[in-house]
């Protein structure tokens, strides 16, 4: 018995829903590939309740498993190809029974673990007779949690269809944004399309040849897509709107993309894996003040903090506790500014650099590092002072090979010229490695 929201699919069935490797698929071939899976998950024994690991780059195969997951209503663990260590401690971490690679050209295999999962929040889902979704987060600032959510209520969200548009899927299938994505997207009998190479160049190539509409991504991508040069080689009339998440957008990257793309509206977004996606507005194309909130979820702000209450929030944490207070909200540990009903995110309290009594939010310093001359990524840190408690410490990456005693000797000039003494980067380390994660974030823990 197919799942209802899979019953939509036949309503759009002669339309795009998946182009994967230039290859378009229609929602007849989606529901034929989940048809497909079902026999495959029958066939090894894959029942209501296991522990599942769904492993492979975004793909169309992947799409057709996840959905064939859901409609079977196990507790699904999307990821991505990870290096061994770091996948040994994800498996370990959510109990994984069973695991399912999918290769490049959609082949499947499955391996059973030996383990008996058997957490209490995955025995509430049991229970319930709910399919189960677990998400890691980034780890770049400790060990990665690994957040249980109950997945029918975050189908639940997605309503009638009234405008199918063509998406191109930039965040992958393990993150709450890829997952937002995708079950956004087939819900309105839209088009998701994959790309396996996310450079600049790639995603605005496929932009172009499919006639995206929409793309979902991050700062630190759209930063690299300026200094890239590609919004002059490929042409950008289908895109419509462009949304951005994950971690603070510089003001500066975000006037900058205005100008170069005025017909396309921003938008800022905001969702935890702990949470969803949360409905928001931004003030306009070219603030970072968002009004956050709608059906479903609420906030409250505590000495600064954003706390928020979802009705799709996660039931826990697998390996941590959960910070949710007595009112069901959740400490994002987001510190905000207020005007009215809009607020601006300034970053993470523990990424708060204290320099000798005054707070340094790196956001502020890494706005003014990206206005310097051939900076293309920079992050900032805060570093032990026997003097001042800590000092400020910038991490750049160049865009072009340069004397780094030129380099510091510049940025510092700049710094002077628009922040005030305290804020001054002391320490200024230039990096040959990219500063960012593989989903596109900042990386600042590890500087």
């Amino acid at each position: 018995m197919s799942h209802p929201f899979l019953d939509r699919f036949e309503r759009f069935a002669d339309s795009d829903a998946v182009v994967y490797g230039n290859k378009a698929s229609s929602y007849r071939d989606l529901l034929h590939a989940v048809g497909e899976w079902r026999e495959f998950l029958d066939g090894q024994g894959v029942r209501a309740g296991d522990v599942v690991t769904l492993e492979g780059v975004s793909s169309f195969e992947m799409c057709a498993g996840l959905l064939a997951l859901i409609e079977r209503g196990v507790l699904a663990v999307p990821l991505t190809p990870l290096p061994a260590a770091k996948r040994t401690e994800f498996l370990e971490v959510c109990e994984a029974e069973t695991t399912i690679a999918v290769d490049g050209s959609g082949g499947r295999t499955l391996t059973r673990t030996g383990r008996t999962a058997g957490h209490e929040l995955y025995q509430r889902l049991r229970e319930a007779g709910r399919a189960g979704l677990v998400l890691f987060s980034s780890g770049t600032s400790g060990r990665s949690k690994a957040s249980v959510l109950d997945f029918e209520k975050a189908l639940a969200r997605y309503g009638e269809p009234r405008r199918p548009q063509r998406l191109l899927s930039f965040l992958n299938l393990d993150h709450i944004g890829g997952i937002n994505t995708l079950l956004h997207t087939f819900s309105q009998g839209g088009t998701i399309v994959t790309v396996a190479d996310r450079s600049p160049e790639s995603v605005f190539a496929a932009v172009a040849r499919h006639r995206v509409e929409v793309l979902p991504t991050t700062p630190t991508f759209l930063n690299m897509v300026l200094i890239s040069g590609v919004l002059e080689r490929f042409p950008t009339d289908t895109l419509r709107l462009i949304t951005y998440g994950t971690e603070p957008m510089p003001l500066g990257t975000l006037q900058r993309l205005k100008q170069e793309l005025p017909e396309v509206r921003f938008k800022q977004t905001y969702g935890l894996s702990e949470l969803g996606i949360l409905p928001t507005r931004s003030k306009s194309d070219d603030t970072l003040w968002v009004k956050l909130g709608g059906a479903g979820f609420d906030y409250k702000i505590v000495d600064s903090v954003l706390w928020v209450r979802s009705e799709m929030a996660m039931l826990g944490y697998l390996n941590a506790p959960a910070p949710f207070d007595e009112e069901g909200y959740f400490n994002t540990q987001d510190v905000v500014e207020t005007d009215g009903e809009y607020l601006r995110i300034l970053g993470r309290r523990s990424e708060i650099i204290n320099v000798g009594g005054e707070k340094v939010y790196p956001t502020e310093v890494e706005n003014v590092l990206l206005q310097v001359d051939n900076v293309a990524e920079a992050t900032v840190s805060g570093l032990a002072s026997p003097v001042t408690g800590m000092v400020v410490k910038a991490t750049l990456r160049l865009a072009a090979e340069e004397d780094a005693d030129q380099v510091r000797l510049r940025v510092r000039r700049h710094c002077r010229e628009k922040l005030e003494p305290y804020k001054v980067p002391v320490v200024v380390e230039i990096a040959e490695a990219d500063l960012h994660s593989d989903r596109f974030k900042k990386i600042r823990s590890a500087r």
